[in-house]
């Protein structure tokens, strides 16, 4: 009876190997399909920004597609990383997930991240969060006037009806002040609300 225990658990534990065998195949080609699924949701989104008159929530809309597919995917060998792509919505990187993820502000500032950019979180067995530019868009650079609001103290670049959103962070970065002129970068069609400090042009008129 013992001997007929052992080679059933023996025939078991080659039946378990033949089953781990094809999951792993299985996950090996999920892998795959969510890798592509992800790529391609991650260029369609960045031909939507270079459109004109896009708005945020079809840019979204767009980014959520890849959701159910992506959605707690590990990417590495050990599973103990979690890598996510997504675009810079002007403060937060927006996953192929549909989580919205912060950025430090400090790091946003001085990579001079653009509306549109396209990131790579990895975020590691630890909790730290790693991110990397990987797919900028085309910018331009123009220059315009630096104003705070005086209720909100939130910053803008203004240039004639225009005006555009600033991470405090950047303005305090390079010493920036109300009724300076800021050199800003903004995506090649100008449709955003947001742009990136490249540099303050002290005037010395403060109000």
């Amino acid at each position: 009876m013992i001997r007929k225990i052992k080679k059933n658990t023996e025939t078991e534990d080659l039946q378990n190997d033949e089953v781990s065998a094809v999951d792993a195949e299985r996950y090996l080609e999920l892998v795959k399909d969510v890798l592509e699924n992800t790529q391609s949701n991650i260029k369609k989104a960045l031909s939507l920004l270079r459109e004109k008159n896009i708005d945020t929530q079809t840019l979204l809309t767009s980014l959520k597609e890849t959701k159910a597919a992506s959605e707690g995917f590990l990417t590495d060998e050990k599973g103990n990383e979690r890598i996510i792509e997504g675009v810079f919505n002007g403060e937060r990187m927006v996953g192929g997930d549909g989580v919205e993820y912060n950025i430090p502000a400090n790091y946003a500032s001085k990579s001079k991240l653009v509306e549109g950019d396209i990131l790579k979180l990895t975020i590691t067995g630890t909790g730290s969060f790693i991110y990397k530019q990987i797919g900028p868009v085309e910018r331009q650079q123009r220059i315009a006037l630096l104003v705070q609001d005086e209720t909100t103290r939130d910053w803008f670049a203004v240039m004639g009806t225009q005006r555009w959103k600033l991470l405090t962070a950047s303005v305090t970065y390079f010493h920036g002040g109300h009724g300076d002129e800021v050199v800003i970068l903004v995506p090649n069609d100008g449709s955003t609300k947001w742009a990136a400090v490249e540099n303050i042009i002290k005037t010395g008129s403060r109000s």
